[in-house]
């Protein structure tokens, strides 16, 4: 198999006994229309027991030599049975239909939930392909089970269990030797499912892998071209591809090996009734009709148990993904209980120290304060920790030792609703969600009015080009809306940023993925929002630190230097010597 990327932790499976708690939790949301749905089924398997028996009753009126009144009258009455049975399965699948779309309903509206209480550090160690491939492939095989498998299962395992009654019932001996009959369906389902669930596991984790590579080489595509990586990223992408193709060969050959086996034990039960009861008719200890009848109800099961092997089959595909699905509850969550209330806006880092998955510390011994309404840039060569920062400060992260704190309250603390009134993190990274305007603003502010909406618009300079859309706020956006660029999708970002109305902004850097033109746009608008707010910028341009109240300097993952912008450069150190490479002066 492809090995993994070692910086990769994988979101957590559930256990088969997560699983099964989950489904009865999901039943008994529902008890109501399942409750239904046994009741519809069981009146229908009764209906189709009339059938055979019915037949084996008209075989032996037939040699007792009565009329051909008493055989229209039970023909006429394997009409209704029949009939009754069609009407009564038809209402249980459509009962059962209905029930497993609620239940999807609930299985989506759950994966949501658990998805965005994800915190962001889980999701991007863990890769956007497999949260991708639980969320649809996934999800998708779960609902196909829930509308179609677990009706269809249910329906069919009632039928079974009446025709295996009906059978004990005319002659405990012909159910006896049936059941036996059916030994070699019970060894091939046992060593099929010993496989199956492993087998299915690996078959959802190989196409995870497969959609993060190809999620991975689409976003990074400009990197990947730049640095020429083309042929490594396809030979990625085909290793990935031929384990994914083993691992469906692996589950292949399972289905190859049980359903002939099962195929072929669905006559010996059958056979073996024909010839007992044989030898019971000969003895006169049965009727002619009885074996018939008995035969018949073996022959009809053979119907519902192929569709119950079927259904297991499929439930040993969708129950691997439910238990990825189901796995997310396993998975570690956003502080969700309010933590006390922030006594005031300053900020403070004390000795923190981080490390990426226990291996070597990118930040060691940080010590900083940040004034409320104060603007640092912090500084430093690529690696030395800068993006680290900004990620602890922002709560994104946790530090591996120490402390970061917002009046006296860490920051990681912070529930969701309390961060984004405290601190909110900028990048260059901007994203525009199916929906119209509106619901992308009011992502950051559920509240909002209109009036408000319209305000934070044009704080950052957007109100002019939303209200030439078609339909203004109510404008779809994204696919199979109005397409929005990278300077309007960044003003977006920035207007939620006005209506979420954090004290404190972290800025990495969020316009220099723009073009000139649009960053010149952008920062305009950024500008706007900046006004009255505490801010840290983490400068790859110095133009960015010369205008801050004061400079950190990063090296290394520590912080080196920290003073305003005019006395790091009169003390000639490690800043000094950024400022004269970025203006082309040589030291003196």
């Amino acid at each position: 198999m492809t090995p993994r990327d070692p910086g990769r932790k994988t979101l957590p499976i559930a256990e088969p006994g997560d699983v099964r708690r989950a489904t009865a939790r999901l039943v008994r949301a529902d008890a109501k229309a399942f409750t239904a749905v046994l009741v519809l089924n069981s009146l229908a398997a009764i209906a189709g027991l009339a059938g055979p028996w019915l037949v084996g009753r008209i075989i032996d009126e037939v040699r007792a030599g009565h009329g051909t009144t008493a055989v229209d009258r039970l023909a006429l009455a394997i009409l209704v049975a029949a009939a009754a049975e069609l009407l009564l399965a038809r209402w249980a699948r459509y009962v059962g239909h209905r029930f497993g779309e609620r239940t999807l309903a609930r299985v989506r509206e759950e994966f949501v939930d658990r998805t965005l209480a994800l915190p962001a550090n889980v999701v991007e160690r863990a890769g956007t392909g497999d949260l991708t491939a639980r969320g649809t492939a996934d999800v998708a095989l779960v609902g196909t089970t829930l509308r179609d498998a677990g009706p269809e299962l249910l329906i069919n395992s009632v039928q079974a269990v009446f025709l295996l009654g009906a059978v004990l019932t005319l002659d405990p001996l012909l159910g006896l030797c049936g059941v036996l009959g059916f030994g070699g369906i019970w060894w091939a389902l046992r060593w099929y499912l010993r496989r199956a669930r492993t087998a299915y596991l690996a078959e959802g984790a190989a196409t995870s892998d497969v959609a993060e590579i190809l999620a991975a080489t689409a976003s990074g595509a400009r990197t990947v071209e730049a640095l020429r990586l083309e042929k490594r990223r396809v030979m990625a992408g085909r290793d990935a591809l031929e384990t994914s193709r083993r691992t469906r060969l692996h589950t292949l050959f399972l289905r190859t090996v049980f359903f002939p086996a099962v195929e072929v034990s669905y006559l010996v039960p059958v056979a073996t009734v024909l010839l007992v009861g044989g030898v019971l008719l000969e003895r006169g200890a049965l009727s002619l009709g009885a074996v018939v009848a008995a035969a018949l109800y073996l022959q009809r099961l053979s119907e519902p148990l192929d569709e119950i092997l079927m259904r297991v089959e499929q439930l040993q595909s969708s129950g691997a993904s439910f238990a990825r699905v189901e796995g997310l509850a396993r998975a570690p969550r956003a502080t969700q209980t309010d933590a006390p209330a922030p006594a005031d806006d300053l900020i403070e880092v004390t000795g923190v120290r981080y490390a990426y998955d226990r291996g070597r510390e990118v930040l060691s011994d940080v010590d900083l304060t940040v004034r409320p309404g104060e603007r640092l840039a912090v500084v430093g060569p690529s690696g030395a920790g800068k993006t680290t920062l900004s990620r602890l400060l922002a709560g994104v992260d946790a530090p591996t030792a120490g402390s970061v704190t917002v009046g006296g309250v860490p920051v990681v603390a912070l529930g969701p609703e309390q961060l984004r009134r405290q601190v909110v993190l900028v990048t260059q990274e901007h994203h525009v969600f199916l929906g119209t305007v509106r619901d992308n603003l009011r992502i950051a502010e559920p509240s909002a009015t209109d009036e408000e909406l319209w305000a934070a618009l044009a704080a950052v300079g957007a109100d002019t080009w939303v209200r030439d859309l078609p339909d203004g706020l109510d404008t779809p956006l994204g696919d199979g809306g109005v397409p929005t660029d990278g300077s309007q999708a960044q003003q977006l970002a920035l207007a939620r940023v006005v209506l979420a109305d954090p004290h404190t902004l972290i800025l990495d850097e969020a316009t220099a993925l723009l073009d000139p033109t649009t960053a010149r746009h952008t920062e305009r608008a950024l500008a706007a929002v900046l006004q009255g707010r505490t801010v840290i910028a983490i400068a790859h341009r110095l133009h960015t630190a010369h205008d801050a109240d004061r400079v950190a300097v990063m090296e290394n993952g520590r912080l080196t230097e920290l003073g305003t912008h005019d006395d790091l450069v009169a003390a000639g150190g490690a800043y000094a010597a950024l400022w004269r490479s970025w203006h082309g002066e040589r030291p003196v």
